[in-house]
């Protein structure tokens, strides 16, 4: 269990904040902080990190105290056992793929970890080359990796997909979710993505102001309504088209182009554009719109 009961005092684009979060983390959960740009996202995830000091609190991470104000327990953060992925990768330039991941590894520590992790992020060919010879899906495989290599406890995951286009953006949500069950991370992730927020959170927490506003799964933050059924998928509306006294709505999933029989009463708030969620009900589809 990681608890996060912090405040601290920040400059944002509207004048001072308050960022006050009091949030509870069950171990193995991947969970999301969303919310507008300057909610405290980032600052919390530095906060825990150790790169950015809490005024007031504490953090603990199971039966460890990583800060505390009142007994002035204050853990540098290369004792925080976290690793931490970046939009910006921030590779080493002159370092080749295998150097970068060497680097990543602590004192004393096997280089077994590299070989695995290369493997698992399909980066074996790749290993010989330096960071500027590569895509940005490539350089965001190895950002991972090589805060993999560490064994971290827990992953921080700061918006680390929204550069790239949505077909690696796809495949990279895929071995986000891969490595965080094989190597039983905690993983915290900011994204704005909806779709893959909802592809790979357990729980979602929505920052607004420095404040929790409100927290639950991805389906009960984002259209308020609980789903049971054999599937759900997010998607975004295409085209829209009356038949007789029916309507044929045609919503991009993934890659596909999936045509959903809808009534009018469930199209009267949709256009073109519109993220939603399909999901079963006895056997049917149906359409959620995403607010």
């Amino acid at each position: 269990m990681i608890h996060i009961n912090i405040e601290k005092k920040l400059k944002a684009a509207q004048g001072d904040m308050l960022l006050n979060v009091d949030i509870k983390i069950k171990k193995g959960q991947l969970v999301t902080l969303y919310g507008e740009s300057g909610a405290g996202k980032t600052s919390t995830l530095k906060i825990l990190s150790g790169l950015l000091k809490a005024d007031k609190g504490n953090i603990t991470v199971g039966n460890k105290s990583w800060f505390n104000s009142d007994t002035k327990i204050n853990s540098a953060p290369q004792k925080r056992n976290i690793g931490y992925v970046f939009q910006d990768y921030a590779l080493f330039p002159h370092m080749t793929v295998l150097q970068n991941l060497e680097y990543a590894l602590v004192k004393n520590q096997s280089k077994d970890i590299i070989s695995e992790v290369l493997e698992i992020m399909e980066l074996g060919s790749l290993k010989d080359r330096k960071p500027e010879t590569l895509s940005g899906g490539q350089k965001q495989r190895v950002a991972l990796a090589r805060a993999l290599v560490q064994k971290p406890e827990i992953l921080l995951l700061d918006e680390p997909l929204s550069a790239l286009d949505i077909k690696i953006r796809l495949k990279l949500q895929d071995y986000l979710l891969k490595v965080h069950k094989k190597y039983n991370l905690t993983t915290i992730l900011i994204s704005h993505d909806i779709g893959e927020i909802h592809k790979l959170s357990d729980w979602v927490f929505v920052l607004k102001n420095g404040v929790i506003e409100k927290m639950g799964t991805p389906t009960e933050i984002f259209i308020n309504k609980k789903l049971s059924g054999k599937f759900k998928f997010k998607g975004e509306v295409l085209k829209i088209e009356k038949e007789e006294i029916v309507y044929v709505v045609s919503v991009l999933i993934f890659n596909d182009v999936v045509k959903i029989i809808a009534q009018e009463s469930e199209v009267k708030n949709l256009n073109p554009g519109d993220n939603v969620i399909v999901a079963s009900k006895a056997f049917n589809p149906i359409i959620y719109k995403i607010e």
